[in-house]
């Protein structure tokens, strides 16, 4: 089916639903590029905490980037306004795949008609979640990193998803400081996050088998890559319970992969360590 692509875009606002860590970030991208950005998420409190977010960070991105612009951010615990005359609604909650389903029901009924959803899923491929949708057409999934340091951005079709929005996206999201690259087959974890993934679990298992330490695995990947940080601390920035829902969805694909490195991010989330956001994870952070 033909999708007709959004008008006035520029115009118009931008909504992201979840305003966890990733979703703050994206609003901030958005935000950065001029964009009347807006943040849905039931819990009042990370609604605001979002917001703050986005206004305590923008000024220095916006500063540090030729061409950005500032726009502007609120809250909205009520999706349908939240929504209203959005061109561009990303969704960015848990991986859980029956709550995107829902959610992604639920958006295709309140949108505009000429609205794109997406998805900011790390693992799920969008073609999953498009149960409950009746235009197909228009949904896709963009996976961000960690804006507004790691500023790649996946595009890739649900499998019906009209050619021409990934063009139009392609265009669109530079001018918000992001950089897309599109999946042109359907990947579990898309193109970055399949080698990371490799990475990520390798250097749990050296851990999980008693090889050696989280402070020397980063220490070691740093000296030797030249990033300035390690896969545990990366790992702690995005949440140990996301990093194990991931590590759990693609040991459902391939039963082959070794448990270890699972049951050792298990000993992690099961005492409610989570990283960052919690104040502790394979490291202690002030909060």
């Amino acid at each position: 089916m033909t999708f007709q692509l959004p008008e006035d875009s520029q115009s118009r606002p931008v909504t992201v639903i979840g305003g966890g860590t990733l979703g703050r970030r994206i609003a901030l991208m958005f935000a950065s590029g001029g964009a009347d950005t807006r943040i849905y998420d039931l819990s009042e409190q990370v609604r605001a905490d979002a917001v703050s977010y986005v206004e305590h960070a923008l000024p220095d991105v916006v500063a540090g980037r030729h061409g950005a612009v500032a726009g502007t951010v609120r809250g909205d615990g009520d999706l349908a306004t939240a929504v209203n005359q959005a061109w561009l609604v990303v969704e960015a909650i848990p991986e859980r795949l029956e709550l995107k389903t829902t959610v992604f029901g639920q958006l295709d009924r309140a949108v505009a008609a000429d609205a794109i959803l997406a998805s900011n899923s790390s693992s799920y491929a969008s073609r999953l979640m498009i149960d409950d949708v009746s235009h197909p057409e228009r949904v896709l999934n963009m996976h961000f990193y960690m804006p507004p340091r790691q500023n790649a951005v996946d595009l890739m079709s649900d499998g019906q998803t009209d050619p021409a929005i990934l063009t139009f996206l392609k265009e669109q999201l530079p001018r918000y400081g992001v950089f897309p690259f599109v999946a042109h087959q359907e990947s579990t974890g898309f193109i970055f996050n399949r080698i990371w993934a490799a990475i990520k679990r390798e250097s749990l298992a050296v851990v999980a088998d008693g090889v050696s330490t989280p402070e020397d695995v980063d220490a070691m990947f740093q000296v030797n890559s030249g990033s300035s940080a390690g896969p545990f601390r990366m790992m702690d920035q995005v949440g140990l319970d996301v990093v194990l829902d991931i590590e759990d969805h693609y040991a459902a694909e391939n039963p082959h992969l070794p448990e270890g490195p699972r049951k050792l991010l298990h000993e992690y989330v099961d005492a409610g360590n989570l990283g960052v956001k919690t104040g502790r994870g394979f490291y202690t952070y002030d909060r």
